[in-house]
């Protein structure tokens, strides 16, 4: 049994991606892999089959590896709901809030909880592939660390390290790294890879040397650019800034994007339609007056989103949009903007109190305790769907009978407007179902490609498996993490 993990330079220079193609490609090889991250950030998030929530990365991870996502893979979750706040997530469950003034010693308690589940993940798996998270070089974090290096030193895992090419400054990341961490630190990583490498790989063959004499560690392979990484859902929210999509389609969906918004992964399955120009509107700029549909995402604090909404001018872009015959979807915390009034009288995703809502849908929601995590099948639109449920919160009002779908074939979920045009579900992952997504695509006068997003996932990750396969030394990682 082994194990070995991937640290960046920083934030955002590809581990996720690296450690999801990393364990596709040991399980091609026949290794029985796990994935594992022993403290995650993200408001994205996926609901586990042992009923718990973990990061939306590690779900993918899992999937990469051929196994079903467990809490295991990601015991130490922080989900930001606030500048300064963090709901604590441990072992798929929450376990109260993190804030600027607990965070460091509070998160050194939680090590014993990490190394419980690392060990449970150990014993099932031939290779344990540990993502860390941020960078190590952020040593003012290092005190009570367990993302980094506090975690590969209590468990002796073998640590390479992820080096950005695309953003510039690699040499200095990767060197910088070994020339501020703790020597303790520095022994645990074993190389390095550089990733996101767009052009001829020759022209880096200096640098390359010139990495591996300055920092002493060895160079496991530049990793070409991954263009198939587009097909693959994402967790940080920093990639919403940076989504490209085709101006030329004829149906435009347009997102606003909220300061909390959570699972926008729900959206990735209609990068699969040619026919849609999807649009992620950032602050600043009005919802687009030809669009066919707004799509209202999750939000981890649903209050604070809707008043940021209404400062953007959003809720009057909306209404207008609906009043000229345009139709809106709400999902999770989306979906209870839509209603009259939102209320958290117990101050569970910030300060107790309540918010007028859009007033689309005649329903009113109450937050409450006790957040619901289920993997759910239905019906909606007359088309079969899979997804889950995560949220706080109970939805009641007239609207509320005409439910937008039938969980397990009884439940009722969600409302549909009395015109029809404006719906709401709790259910995140409706759009990867096929079926679902072409019923919603005819209500809206186009038709959807058929394309099957669950396939188009294995096959990214087959995609990027192969090519770490031809541009890292795998064999040398597999040598390493059995060593």
């Amino acid at each position: 049994m082994g194990a070995i993990m991937l640290q960046g330079t920083g934030s955002d220079v590809g581990k996720s991606v690296l450690v999801a193609g990393l364990c596709r490609a040991l399980l091609r090889r026949g290794y029985s892999v796990r994935p594992f991250k022993p403290q995650n950030m993200s408001n994205n998030a996926a609901v586990t089959s042992d009923g718990g929530e973990i990061g939306r990365a590690q779900a993918l991870q899992a999937i990469a590896c051929g196994v079903t996502p467990h809490t295991d893979m990601n015991p130490v979750l922080l989900k930001p709901q606030a500048d300064r706040t963090s709901q604590l997530i441990v072992h798929g469950q929450v376990r109260g809030a993190l804030g600027s003034g607990n965070f460091r010693s509070a998160r050194g308690e939680l090590l014993g909880a990490v190394l419980e589940s690392y060990e449970r993940l150990r014993a099932q798996c031939d290779i344990v592939v540990v993502e860390g998270a941020g960078s190590p070089a952020e040593i003012n974090l290092r005190g009570g660390d367990i993302a980094n290096m506090g975690f590969a030193r209590a468990a002796g895992v073998p640590v390479i390290l992820v080096g950005d090419i695309d953003r510039g400054g690699v040499i200095a990341a990767v060197v910088g790294t070994r020339t501020v961490i703790d020597p303790d630190d520095a022994a645990m990583i074993r190389g390095f890879l550089i990733n996101k490498f767009r052009g001829d790989p020759a022209l880096f063959e200096d640098g390359y040397r010139q990495i591996e004499t300055l920092s002493g560690w060895r160079g496991f392979g530049v990793v070409p650019w991954l263009s198939a990484v587009a097909r693959l859902p994402s967790e940080d929210a920093v990639i919403l800034e940076r989504r490209s999509f085709s101006a030329a389609a004829p149906l435009v969906v347009a997102c606003p994007v909220l300061p909390r918004i959570s699972n926008f992964d729900d959206l990735d399955p209609l990068k699969l339609e040619p026919g849609i120009d999807l649009r992620m509107i950032g602050p600043g700029q009005p919802l687009p007056g030809d669009a066919a549909l707004v799509i209202l995402p999750g939000s981890k604090a649903t209050i604070a989103d809707m008043h940021a909404l209404v400062a953007q001018g959003w809720d009057i872009d909306i209404r207008a949009h609906h009043r000229r015959g345009g139709a809106v979807l709400g999902l999770c915390g989306g979906y209870q903007m839509l209603g009259r009034t939102i209320a958290d009288p117990d101050g569970l995703e910030g300060p107790a109190g309540s918010v007028a809502g859009l007033g689309l849908l005649d329903i009113e929601t109450r937050l409450t305790a006790g957040k619901t995590l289920e993997q759910v099948r239905g019906c909606a639109l007359d088309a079969a769907f899979s997804g889950y449920e995560m949220h706080l919160g109970v939805t009641t009002g007239p609207d509320c009978e005409r439910p937008f779908a039938l969980l397990d074939g009884t439940r009722p979920d969600g409302a549909i407007s009395r015109d029809g045009r404006v719906m709401g579900s709790y259910v995140h992952g409706l759009l990867g179902s096929t079926a679902l997504r072409d019923a919603l695509l005819r209500r809206l006068g186009s038709e959807s490609s058929g394309a099957d997003y669950d396939r188009s996932v294995e096959d990214a990750l087959d995609e990027i498996a192969a090519l770490l396969e031809t541009h890292v030394d795998i064999d040398a990682m597999i040598a390493l993490a059995m060593a």
